[in-house]
């Protein structure tokens, strides 16, 4: 079942686009997180579902039913925003109550509703504490529950975890997800940071210049993107991307130094140009790394090395601008000045056309890994 539906959505500010045509349907009971660098238009987007701004062009649909010119509270949405806003002076009891009295709730449910989200979150034994008695994971639950009290069709998150620092994050994180799979309730979920995006989100909605570039689950847009920005902007440490080239029979190119030509690529090169310049992306952890001995491998030098406890990230000359980076384990052994040969995972490589879009994949079975050799010394 269609929860909401967007379709072809814009909003304008002044001369300015902050979102272009954006379609998109999110189920009921889904978990859909909206992700984005500043000013891609993602709180924006939440706030046009709230009611809080105007439609400029588009539908947006509830449960079938067009609500572009509806109330906030005629919506069926509760919102959870960045800043806590409680009330200093009022209790836990009466902050979640608050707007159930606005709406002139009868005492007896309106009681129930704030006792059960209480109940919930946690919060049964802090109902008469006041604001400045509570932690800061404590607070953002009473705005929570203030939302939710309210008992909204679709609950929104604008930033919810931002002001908190990272210990708290983590434990806001995992009670939000628990939340959700107690309540099954629709919820979408704005943030700037990825992990929330990938253990929150059964689906990803990533925006880019007020635009969807792609949505999926969290794995899908992992392991396959739809775009470069997609693969950048996923994962920590980001995708490496190295320049490449169609090969060519004959040809010198850096993409048939680094994986033996593309003819052996599983990829679709049908209607692109001879010599067309490409992107090769590769995420740290499908780079592998052995000594270098002497032979026709792409030989580079390790620069840094970072020790984070479970795993090692080796930082890589390559000649470009961005070293490349491998995920190696902690006892790799491996010391600044090394010199290296590169193995890469096949089946984990990515093209990428001038425009950023990624080149369809052709289902096959490659070879296990790919060993890189130089056709030139300075092809790295």
């Amino acid at each position: 079942m269609i929860k909401l539906k967007l379709d072809s959505v814009n909003k304008q500010l002044g001369g300015a686009r902050i979102l272009r045509d954006v379609s998109l349907e999110i189920a009921a009971g889904e978990f859909v997180v909206f992700v984005g660098p500043s000013g891609c238009g993602k709180s924006t987007l939440l706030r046009l579902i709230a009611g809080l701004d105007s439609i400029c062009g588009g539908d947006l649909l509830i449960d079938g039913r067009r609500v572009n010119d509806l109330e906030p509270r005629e919506r069926g949405v509760g919102m959870v925003f960045q800043s806590y806003a409680l009330y200093p002076h009022m209790s836990v009891y009466d902050n979640i109550s608050f707007g159930l009295k606005l709406a002139k709730t009868e005492k007896t449910t309106l009681r129930e509703r704030v006792l059960k989200t209480a109940q919930i979150l946690q919060l049964d034994k802090l109902l008469q504490r006041k604001p400045k008695e509570l932690s800061g994971g404590q607070r953002q639950r009473v705005a929570m529950g203030r939302a939710m009290a309210r008992e909204p069709d679709i609950l929104l998150f604008d930033e919810p975890l931002s002001n908190l620092d990272a210990s708290l994050r983590v434990q806001m994180r995992n009670e939000i997800a628990r939340l959700h799979a107690r309540l099954g309730s629709t919820m979408i979920y704005v943030t700037h940071d990825q992990v929330e995006a990938m253990t929150l989100a059964d689906k990803i909605v990533v925006l880019n210049g007020g635009r969807i570039e792609q949505v999926g689950s969290p794995r899908a847009l992992y392991e396959r993107p739809a775009s470069r920005f997609v693969a950048g902007f996923l994962g920590s440490p980001r995708m490496n991307f190295l320049p490449a080239f169609l090969h060519t029979p004959g040809a010198t190119s850096l993409v048939e130094s680094l994986v033996l030509g593309m003819t052996s690529l599983p990829f679709d090169s049908s209607a692109l140009a001879e010599n067309t310049a490409l992107t090769l992306g590769i995420r740290p952890e499908h780079v592998g790394l052995k000594a270098a001995q002497g032979s026709a491998g792409v030989t580079v030098t390790v620069t840094v090395v970072e020790y984070l406890g479970s795993e090692t990230y080796v930082h890589l000359d390559t000649g470009q601008e961005e070293p490349l980076i491998c995920r190696c384990e902690v006892n790799a052994g491996w010391q600044v000045g090394d010199r290296v040969e590169l193995e890469l995972a096949f089946d984990n490589l990515h093209l990428f056309a001038a425009d950023g879009t990624a080149l369809t994949r052709h289902p096959q079975t490659p070879p296990e890994n790919v060993t890189l050799r130089s056709v030139r010394a300075n092809a790295l």
